[in-house]
């Protein structure tokens, strides 16, 4: 949805001052509901911490997340900054020094994934990987540490493989 937006705005068929704000809504108001129905596991409560950093930085900003040319660059992907210089992202905006709360932003450069992101999505990171590993311990189902380490490990790899292919 999100991204069928984005890609609209690029393609010119919306305008940025509606569709990023519009996009992050329906996200919120989906993942909020998810979150909502999944209550009882509690690494959830991670990824809700890093969804209402994002929001606070997305609402500050006007309805996009700001991103860093600096960090852009770091992750190899510098080429982004001019179409986010040219306001043809609907849901990202380039950092600036009018940008709200800038240290939340997408400000981290992970390079060998060529990506950036934000405190926020490091969160939300943080409690799948919990969630996965709080799953994985309930029901009586006791692991041996390496067994549940190296389920961690593919687990981790694979969120990985998924931010990558995401790109």
């Amino acid at each position: 949805m999100e991204g069928g937006l984005a890609y609209g705005t690029y393609r010119g068929f919306f305008q940025p001052q509606w569709a990023g704000p519009l996009a992050k809504v329906l996200v919120l108001l989906l993942v909020g509901y998810g979150l909502y129905q999944n209550r009882h596991l509690k690494s959830l409560y991670l990824v809700l911490v890093g969804l209402l950093l994002n929001t606070l930085v997305i609402f500050a900003n006007g309805g996009h997340m700001p991103v860093s040319s600096t960090a852009l660059h770091r992750a190899g992907i510098g080429e982004f900054a001019d179409l986010l210089r040219d306001k043809g992202d609907a849901v990202h905006a380039l950092l600036d020094e009018k940008t709200r709360l800038p240290f939340l932003g997408d400000v981290i450069p992970l390079p060998p994934l060529r990506k950036v992101v934000s405190p926020g999505d490091l969160f939300i990171l943080l409690g799948i990987v919990g969630v996965v590993v709080e799953g994985a311990l309930k029901g009586g189902v006791r692991l041996r540490r390496r067994a549940l380490a190296l389920r961690l490990l593919l687990y981790l790899a694979f969120v990985l493989a998924l931010l990558a292919l995401r790109g």
